[in-house]
């Protein structure tokens, strides 16, 4: 793996490593976007070395380790080895060290516990490799002993499961989780939200998922969630979309759901957006298709197509109509019926809610010459019937 920032990274950190998921994405032959290193190195010698090979050295994370070093442009974390003295669930108590198993024995998983040197060697420890190439999961260690360390890794577990997984779980893993599921309840609502989000961006998470619902975790976190919906989903072919999947999976009441997983406002609003009941059905003109795309963007209304089970040509087709008819405005303003003569207040905003429903019971298609001309039909029968 190479690349120019990296070599200016190695070239002053030569004992350095890349870690994490680089090592992995370099294994299956995919780029990586984001580099993470590790040094035997303390931070201080590391923003020194840094600093004397012209590079920018920010001590991100200086308590736990981490310098980010910029080189050509891309930041580069580089973490010092550490070794756990003490751990709560949540949290760890670490010291520094230049044993590069010790820091690998403290992470989660054995395809994470890999490092890959500037020629390319990679150390494994644990058989990450294989278990990679396998499509097997396994904890470092013992399952048990690394869950407790940190209950979110029950949530990494089918993180991990979802992206890499194939064929059977590891049955100690699973033992583990069952055991030890209800730490996830100490868990902050948005760290277990962030690692929901990650597996469902999965491209097929559904294995994951049921898998999260018969080891009793789905219910800890989710009690809403049904697996066979996502199923469904992912069986006539919808895209990779997380919020989608979240829709239906099920949420139950969104605002409930939002505010207990500490959802972003845009995030709720989207959810909320997706699951209101007003769709489109394949035999919908496109008068109909225009009336609704007023009202929301084409992106909200073909989520809620797969969202009523839109597999199929004939939903794909509705889809593609939504995607090409341009999102219809009404061509007339307050300030165009102020121009009429038309009075503010009241009356103003009468005339303009008839020209809209004139404007949308046509299709939406009336340009603005023949809006004018209905808002002046308007204000003549307004006017010969006031109460009208």
């Amino acid at each position: 793996m190479r690349g120019a920032g990296l070599d200016l990274v190695w070239a002053a950190l030569p004992e350095a490593r890349i870690v994490g998921g680089a090592v992995r994405d370099a294994l299956l032959g995919r780029e990586s976007a984001d580099i993470d290193m590790a040094s035997p190195l303390p931070p201080g010698v590391v923003m020194a070395r840094a600093g004397l090979a012209g590079l920018k050295a920010v001590p991100t994370g200086i308590a736990h380790g981490t310098v980010t070093v910029v080189a050509a442009g891309k930041g580069f974390e580089v973490t010092t080895l550490r070794r756990d003295v003490a751990t709560d669930g949540r949290h760890a108590v670490v010291e520094f060290t230049d044993d590069w198993r010790a820091d690998a024995a403290r992470r989660d998983f054995t395809i994470n516990a890999m490092s890959m040197d500037q020629e390319g060697r990679v150390f494994d420890y644990f058989g990450g490799r294989d278990d990679l190439a396998a499509g097997r999961v396994r904890f470092v260690g013992g399952a048990a002993a690394r869950i407790c360390e940190d209950y979110l890794r029950v949530l990494r577990y089918f993180r991990f499961f979802a992206r890499y997984g194939r064929g059977a779980p590891d049955p100690e893993a699973l033992a583990a989780i069952g055991a030890n599921r209800a730490g996830v309840a100490g868990l902050s609502a948005e760290r277990v939200w962030h690692e929901l989000k990650l597996i469902l961006q999965a491209p097929l998470p559904c294995a994951a998922v049921r898998l999260m619902a018969e080891s009793g975790v789905l219910g800890l976190v989710w009690p809403e969630a049904v697996p066979a919906r996502l199923e469904a989903l992912a069986r006539d072919n919808a895209p990779v979309a997380p919020l989608l999947r979240v829709a239906a999976l099920g949420v139950g009441d969104v605002g409930a759901f939002a505010a207990r997983l500490r959802l972003s406002g845009a995030e709720a609003a989207r959810l909320r957006a997706y699951v209101a009941p007003n769709g489109l059905a394949p035999g919908d003109d496109d008068d109909t298709v225009r009336r609704a795309l007023c009202d929301d963007p084409a992106e909200v209304l073909a989520a809620r197509t797969w969202l009523a089970g839109g597999g199929g040509p004939a939903w794909d087709g509705l889809r593609a109509r939504l995607a090409a008819l341009p999102r219809p405005v009404l061509p007339l303003q307050g300030r165009d019926l102020l121009a009429l003569g038309v009075r503010p207040g009241p009356e103003l905003g009468r005339v303009l809610r008839g020209v809209e429903a004139w404007w949308r019971t046509g299709g939406c298609v009336a340009e603005r010459a023949a809006c004018l001309d209905e808002a002046r039909g308007l204000m003549e029968r307004f006017q010969a019937s006031p109460r009208e």
